[in-house]
């Protein structure tokens, strides 16, 4: 229950979500795409949902930063913004 708590808080740092971004894209097929929930359960399994406004915030600035893309129906979007499901996919492997 405690480390429940702690998770919420979004106790996770940005390099570790990063890594984490990164190491579930690299596991995929080239131009693969992966969603940010995929990435908040590799984390946490039962406590997820309280991370994923920090993975879309970490998202978008690796998008911003051109280390990956941001869609949503296959078209670039702001992770940060309202609009439905987005997926995340590497910029090395647009296929």
């Amino acid at each position: 229950m405690l480390r429940e708590f702690a998770m919420s808080k979004g106790q996770f740092t940005s390099a570790t979500i990063e890594a984490k971004i990164f190491e579930l894209l690299a596991a995929r097929r080239p131009g693969a795409t992966i969603c940010p929930s995929e990435v908040a359960r590799a984390l946490e399994a039962e406590a997820w949902r309280p991370l994923m406004p920090q993975i879309r915030q970490v998202a978008q600035s690796l998008a911003d930063a051109n280390r990956i893309v941001v869609t949503r129906s296959g078209a670039p979007v702001d992770a940060t913004q309202p609009g439905g499901p987005i997926r995340l996919r590497s910029v090395s492997n647009n296929g």
